[in-house]
């Protein structure tokens, strides 16, 4: 049972990491995964590797809230990429981003519309709302 148990964690962890690669670029940087502290891949940890737009190679704890929204984002595409399903729910992954950060992240969303889902994206930033394909508000009939 372990024994494919490892295999199909790592087939997993290679398949995400591989898309996670590919991903951060189009965020203008570079990542990658790497298993930390076992010798067992069940045992081990995952720590994500993220290069920003001229930054050095560094842990993701190291980035700012930003750099690491994007970076999470990228992971997250990375692991929706390697097992898709209809619909992807974002719920406000732009919140701590700056309004130039927030345009950032939009445009690697627009790049994954080859794939065939649908991408829900629950936002504030007037931005985001400005580069979705269909926009419905919603609003609370009273306050709290």
């Amino acid at each position: 049972m372990n024994k494919e148990g490892r295999s199909r964690l790592l087939q997993a962890f290679d398949d995400v990491n591989s898309h996670f690669q590919n991903s951060l670029p189009l965020f203008g940087g570079s990542a990658h995964l790497k298993l930390i502290e076992a010798e067992d891949p069940l045992d081990a940890g995952i720590e994500i590797m993220a290069s920003p737009p001229g930054k050095k190679l560094q842990t993701m704890s190291l980035l700012s809230g930003g750099e690491q929204a994007l970076t999470a984002l990228a992971l997250i595409f990375s692991a929706f990429l390697t097992n898709p399903a209809p619909i992807c729910v974002l719920d406000e992954v732009d919140a701590p981003l700056t309004i130039v950060m927030s345009i950032v992240s939009v445009q690697p969303c627009e790049n994954y519309q080859i794939y065939e889902y649908t991408l829900l994206i629950i936002t504030h930033h007037r931005l985001t709302m400005a580069r979705m394909d269909r926009l419905f508000g919603v609003t609370m009939a009273e306050q709290g």
